[in-house]
């Protein structure tokens, strides 16, 4: 008898007999005759484009059987899945192709029902072939169309076995390469601002920036400064609103300010909570007072960062201010955050922390406070159980490169600091570099071409979907370059596949309705990413603000394995464009996929769920939370018997699942009579287990009657005090 769970296997057909010397040599003959005869395009033989393809599949039965196997050209080995229907194989062809044909080999569990399906993005499919009599062995079925994903998919088992394939073989023809081939690489266009150290002017162009950038919240303006390894020299670059500051070396210390990299909110009365949409990257300071300033709130990532001295995080005069996020960071000094409400870091290095507000949050940083939440309200994890660095820009002699940095597990302190960083350089030749005015058709062929893309920073607005279907494909923004989804498209779909990096974008909702703005993985996601994540770092969301915006579901997660670190999605609650209708938004993020993980979260104003997991095994390290303003009444937020919808809600299907430093705070200004029955919403179970959890009425306006569930004690008054869940259950 087999083993439980694998089934007998039965020996591939027979290879035919080689042929003997007369048939041999009639063929060769044959063959001379054809070669004399011009071919012309109707007679060209279509030709397999299968072989050695990207595979992936819906399961496999064990390690020895993986959707691989069944494109490998090996008729001795196979790919087989589990024994329950439905199930799926399907092939990457790396281009579009014009199909023929499809040969599927089977070994002794086969389809009984079944079709063959095309694709051109791997998520949506139409069906060129299907049957109800499937007879095993090998099958060959016609099929017509073009496409770039085919797929078995298979509904009824003829044994009570799974679905297993010797081989799947799809022929066709391509282009033969005729079509327009986009170039990689080139300039970065005009909103890039390159220096080295003998450049003129540098502190006159950083001020004329900043004199445009400063105030300006929902303009159109988009700017990256780069500059080249050395040392430059009295320096203080205010950054404003749209403006990426970063070296172009390996690590930090290659690009040296003697001077500071600053921000403040005199343009807003010394209030910085409305300090969004910028970033500083690998640079080191010198700053000239011993303090570098940097009063930020969302969407202001500080990455890989060496601050010889101190940090101050809070607005000259210490007003308010609502942050934020340090990664792969060494700060050689102390860090104050001083009037900041909250404040994640995480994998780097300090030299102290002096205080904490509400939510201070910290994964594998070195010189991090102990844990010891609810005061001081400090949550310390030693590490970051995965990790893997934003991809970033530099300079390899003369020649640009991306750098992607390589995954780490259960890291601590930065990836620079004591050698080389690990990972992996690409050239910019292997980028097509997207400038204003580029079409989604245009980006799309590029990405289909096997090309990166590097957003240049500018608006870009897109008629179709911009869909990501290779495997450790790398889009990274510049300048916060904003994508704009037109006519209810979603903006960007993520296939199914390994190691795709997308950093440092925003995506801004367009006024007709998108039923999703991100997609990480189609429906039905089940591919094992586990040693090769798909990783969303410094991706932003903005529904509403600089204009109408609508979309039912800001960023989907169906794949496995995900790392979300630092995002805002952000339903607006200022500017234009806004009001409970009128920028309709129902789900922050929501989570389908299993083993998925979330590393400074922050999601605000949703009319619903600000966020909904539904996969197993999610972790979610730092979580803030703003509820809408603008409720209108308590009965448009009911939800069912429930006040409210919870701003982080776990389904009751979940079994396994847990968060570190989580908080939610309600400003119901619309109608301060609002009461949210919890902020927080999981099953109870054993697997699902929650530490250092917070509740906040801001002013009185609304309050929360439990922290989670029906734990926790109510919001009261107007003083705006904290109530806290330790852990949960």
């Amino acid at each position: 008898m087999p083993a439980v769970g694998i089934h007998p296997v039965t020996a591939p057909p027979p290879r035919p007999a080689r042929k003997g010397l007369v048939g041999a040599v009639v063929t060769a003959l044959a063959a001379a005759l054809l070669a004399l005869t011009p071919a012309t395009e109707a007679d060209a033989a279509p030709v397999l484009l299968s072989q050695g393809r990207q595979a992936t599949a819906s399961s496999q039965e064990h390690y020895g059987t993986p959707a691989g196997s069944a494109v490998d050209g090996d008729p001795g080995t196979r790919w087989s899945s589990a024994a329950s229907d439905p199930q799926w194989l399907s092939v990457d062809l790396g281009a579009p192709a014009t199909l023929d044909r499809v040969e599927l080999s089977w070994e002794a569990a086969y389809a009984k029902t079944y079709r063959i399906e095309l694709s051109s993005n791997g998520t949506d499919w139409s069906t060129a072939y299907s049957t109800t009599t499937g007879a095993g062995g090998t099958e060959t079925v016609d099929v017509s169309g073009t496409a770039r994903f085919v797929r078995m998919l298979g509904t009824a088992r003829a044994t009570g076995y799974g679905y297993s394939l010797w081989e799947f073989k799809v022929f066709g023809s391509t282009d033969g390469g005729t079509g327009p081939v986009i170039p990689g690489g080139g300039d970065l266009g005009p909103n890039v601002h390159v220096f080295d150290p003998s450049t003129p002017g540098i502190q006159a162009k950083l001020d004329q920036v900043f004199s445009e950038q400063e105030s300006a919240q929902f303009g159109s303006g988009r700017h990256a400064f780069f500059f080249k390894p050395g040392t430059y020299n009295n320096i203080n670059a205010q950054i404003g609103f749209y403006t990426q500051i970063a070296g172009l070396g390996l690590k930090p210390d290659d690009t040296t300010f003697n001077g500071d990299v600053t921000v403040d909110a005199g343009w807003f009365n010394g209030n910085a909570t409305q300090n969004f949409w910028r970033s500083a990257e690998n640079l080191a300071l010198n700053p000239v007072s011993g303090t570098n300033r940097w009063a930020v709130s969302q969407a202001a990532s500080f990455r890989r960062m060496h601050v010889k001295g101190a940090l101050n995080l809070a607005p000259n005069g210490y007003g308010w201010a609502s942050g934020g996020y340090i990664a792969d960071s060494k700060i050689d000094g102390q860090v104050g955050p001083y009037s900041q409400q909250q404040w994640y870091t995480r994998d780097s290095s300090i030299g102290g922390w002096t205080n904490g507000v509400w939510n201070m949050t910290f994964s594998g940083v070195e010189g991090a406070p102990a844990n010891s939440f609810p005061e001081p309200r400090y949550t310390t994890l030693e590490t970051t159980p995965s990790s893997r660095e934003k991809p970033f820009l530099y300079m390899d002699g003369n020649e640009y490169k991306v750098f992607a940095p390589a995954k780490r597990t259960n890291a601590r302190g930065t990836t620079w600091a004591d050698g080389t960083p690990q990972g992996t350089s690409i050239p910019l030749s292997k980028f097509y570099v997207v400038k204003p005015g580029a079409t989604a058709a245009t980006i799309n062929a590029a990405l289909e071409q096997g090309l990166n893309l590097l957003f240049t920073p500018g608006i870009y607005h897109v008629d179709r979907t911009i869909n990501v279907n290779r495997a450790d494909t790398v889009v990274l923004g510049l300048g916060l370059a904003t994508i704009i989804p037109d006519n209810g498209v979603t903006a960007m779909k993520v296939a199914d596949v390994d190691g795709v990096k997308l950093a440092g974008f925003l995506i801004d909702a367009g006024p007709v309705n998108s039923p999703t703005l991100l997609e990480i993985g189609g429906q039905g996601a089940s591919a094992d990413h586990a040693a090769n994540p798909t990783t969303v770092q410094d991706v932003y969301v903005r529904v509403g603000g600089a204009g109408p915006g609508k979309a039912t579901t800001s960023i989907l997660v169906n794949s496995d394995d995900v790392i979300i670190d630092h995002t805002w999605v952000w339903r607006a609650d200022h500017g234009e464009g806004v009001g409970w209708e009128t920028n309709r938004a129902d789900y922050g993020v929501r989570v389908n996929g299993d083993d998925v993980l979330a590393t400074g979260l922050f999601v605000e104003h949703f009319n619903k769920y600000d966020v909904e997991w539904f996969g197993e095994r999610g972790k979610t390290i730092f979580y803030q939370n703003e509820k809408a303003y603008d409720a209108p009444n308590q009965a448009a937020i009911q939800n069912g018997d429930t006040k409210g919808y919870a701003a982080y809600r776990v389904d009751d299907s979940v079994n396994t699942h847990e968060g570190w430093g989580m908080g939610s705070y309600s400003n119901y200004n619309v109608d301060p009579t609002i009461r949210q029955d919890h902020g927080f919403k999981a099953p109870v179970k054993p697997g699902v287990r929650f530490h250092s959890l917070l509740v906040v009425s801001l002013g009185g306006n609304g309050h929360y009657n439990h922290v989670i569930n029906d734990t926790g004690s109510p919001t009261s008054g107007t003083s705006t005090i904290p109530s806290t869940v330790v852990s949960y259950p």
